[in-house]
């Protein structure tokens, strides 16, 4: 595992960070799993992806499959 202390690679963890951090408060206090799932998600995989272009692409992804998941009634 490499280390990165790059300014945009710092902005972007702590971005997706805050965006998981919300999703997870939000889940809990709904008692909705989808949230709180991509919450833990978000918020945990930028310590170990050290590429911007990967960290927003998953991020992304996971966004995205959380709204699927909303729009599916889970």
């Amino acid at each position: 595992m490499d280390l990165n202390l790059d300014g945009n690679s710092l902005v972007l963890s702590l971005v997706i960070g805050c965006v998981g951090f919300v999703c997870f408060a939000y889940g809990k206090r709904q008692r909705r799993f989808p949230q709180m799932l991509a919450g833990v998600i978000l918020s945990v995989y930028p310590y170990f992806v050290s590429n911007l272009i990967v960290m927003a692409a998953i991020a992304v992804a996971i966004l995205a499959l959380l709204g699927v998941a909303i729009r599916l009634g889970v």
